[in-house]
């Protein structure tokens, strides 16, 4: 009989092109797809709490697939742990309700995005934005933030997927903040859900409110007005780490 498992999984998505499954299999679903067809010597689809870019890493991805698995789920990830590049670990595997699913049941999502105020060490510089020739206002990003909390369209701060799909523009976001130890700086976001790119969005907008060139009241009229202009920046995408989804306890 087939059971509903729900698994959560990390991975380094430098040398991959994201989580969705494209032509080519270089994607984190691809292979953890594969995986599991070796596992249970038929196709699985696994569904996720949602798609990261190309570039873009995981602390705590959630999917789930359904099949028959007689053994303790201990032994599952035993099985995931001994196929699968080092880059990508399923670390916890459990057994859900039928009508459980990674995406609709998710509630919201966090995300953080790491930057160094200084050139970044050749040891982070996979996870890490360097910002080594800019020196930015962060109290003047952090009050910016605080003005983009709340439901609100962000249409201004998506952008266009290369297969067409749309999202509804409208969310919900509940922490925005930079939190700053030394050199070391970080954007904390959770929210209802986000648009396509949006958090590198955030990141590189509020940056340039940092760095003087968009004032606060610029940056709220641009969501106002819901077009992008050059000032709405993207920041690359290796910075950025999904690191929660939050679900119904």
């Amino acid at each position: 009989m087939k059971q509903r498992w729900k698994c959560y999984c990390a991975y380094d998505g430098t040398d991959f092109l994201g989580w969705q499954s494209q032509a080519g299999g270089d994607t984190i679903q691809d292979i953890i797809e594969s995986r599991l067809e070796a596992i249970f010597k038929e196709p699985i689809r696994i569904h996720g709490s949602g798609r990261t870019d190309s570039g873009v890493h995981a602390r705590a991805q959630v999917f789930h697939f359904d099949a028959d698995w007689p053994y303790e789920s201990g032994a599952l990830l035993r099985a995931f742990a001994s196929g699968l590049p080092a880059s990508i670990q399923v670390f916890s595997a459990e057994i859900a309700s039928g009508d459980f699913h990674a995406r609709y049941s998710a509630k919201g999502k966090r995300y953080a995005y790491y930057c160094e105020l200084g050139q970044t060490s050749p040891f982070d510089a996979r996870y890490t934005w360097s910002l080594y020739k800019v020196h930015p206002d962060v109290e003047q990003m952090n009050t910016a933030a605080q003005k983009l909390l709340g439901r609100r369209d962000f249409t201004a701060l998506g952008a266009n997927r290369a297969d067409g799909s749309k999202d509804n523009p409208m969310k919900n976001l509940r922490v925005l903040r930079f939190e700053q130890a030394g050199t070391r700086l970080r954007l904390v976001t959770e929210g209802s859900g986000y648009l396509y790119k949006m958090v590198r969005a955030l990141m590189g907008t509020l940056l340039n409110v940092g760095l003087g060139k968009l004032s606060i009241e610029g940056l709220v009229e641009i969501l106002q007005t819901k077009e992008r202009t050059p000032l709405v920046h993207t920041a690359p995408a290796h910075g950025l780490f999904l690191e929660k989804v939050f679900y119904d306890e």
